[in-house]
């Protein structure tokens, strides 16, 4: 009896192991048992696989990201603030590094934006607005070489304090400084501001226009050793009332003692010149100060839109 029931037991394992590897066929009828249990392990090694290749290109993905925006914040803050007090790497980083940068990326030079964000965000006809719109995109845009807004100031109560009827500006650039001088003039005062780059001139034209004062600038491109000895025939101008100096640098003292050689200054005529600490005009300065012709005092400011120190030379002319 004992063996009739082990046998049955025994049979009764083998019939269920038959019936195991017939579903396992009607599954996978292509394949025997081994085969199946084969495919399926290596259906587990190919869903791992991807899994891990979805994790690199994530890490991937995360990575670019993350370096994107350390890049962006040295570009938008770290490195502007690192310069902020320096003025040979201020100059390097504003005006030359992004300033190529942007130029290369835009397709486009930093006067065009300048201008663009004059004719998106000035009132046509007010040169206050045109001076905040450029101010604001300087401070947070894109730095630019203009007076600037500290700077700015001083200039504005020079021009307030001499009242002048002729005035020269040496450097236009893109015209911020002449729309602060313009709109402060008396009724048919003339000023005449030169600049020898073409792509400058024609954008400040633009930005004298937006602001309504094409009526009182007289803008001459070219160099100014050129035009300054043809300003008295050219324009009927006998002597200036002031003279703004804010071109090359080290153009400021040899045009300095080309006015004088021309008879363009008179008695009480004032010479205002910016950028004399920052870069720096020494052999201006050291003339200015020393000659019995002027009378100069110092101003002290920053390099616009940083905290470098600079300032403007007032020289009031002797005679």
């Amino acid at each position: 009896m004992l063996t009739f029931s082990r046998e049955q037991s025994l049979g009764a394992e083998r019939k269920r192991r038959e019936e195991l590897v017939s579903v396992k066929a009607s599954i996978c009828p292509a394949v025997g048992e081994t085969d199946f249990l084969l495919s399926a392990r290596g259906g587990e090694k190919k869903g791992g696989s991807g899994t891990r290749s979805h994790m690199m290109w994530l890490i991937l993905i995360y990575s670019c990201t993350g370096g994107a925006a350390l890049l962006y914040a040295l570009y938008r803050w770290v490195i502007p603030a690192a310069v902020q007090y320096h003025g040979g790497l201020a100059l390097l980083w504003h005006d030359v590094i992004v300033e190529r940068m942007l130029d290369t990326l835009t397709q486009s030079t930093r006067p065009q934006r300048l201008l663009g964000a004059v004719q998106k965000n000035a009132t046509r006809g007010d040169p206050r607005s045109v001076v905040r719109a450029i101010d604001h995109f300087c401070r947070h845009k894109e730095w630019a070489m203009n007076v600037g807004d500290e700077k700015g100031c001083i200039l504005d109560s020079v021009v307030t304090e001499v009242n002048p009827h002729t005035v020269l500006e040496l450097g236009t650039y893109c015209g911020y400084s002449t729309v602060r001088i313009a709109s402060l003039l008396p009724p048919h005062a003339k000023l005449i501001t030169l600049e020898f780059n073409p792509d400058y001139a024609a954008v400040a034209r633009q930005v004298i226009a937006w602001a309504g004062l094409e009526e009182k600038v007289q803008l001459v491109e070219g160099a100014s050793s050129d035009w300054i000895p043809k300003l008295k025939e050219q324009f009927g101008i006998k002597t200036f009332d002031l003279v703004f100096l804010d071109h090359w640098k080290d153009r400021y003292l040899p045009d300095t003692k080309l006015i004088e050689e021309c008879g363009l200054l008179r008695k009480g005529s004032v010479l205002l010149a910016d950028n004399v600490i920052c870069p720096g005009t020494p052999d201006y300065l050291e003339y200015v100060r020393s000659s019995p012709q002027y009378k100069s005092q110092y101003f002290k400011s920053h390099l616009e839109y940083t905290k470098v120190e600079d300032g403007l030379e007032k020289s009031v002319f002797l005679g």
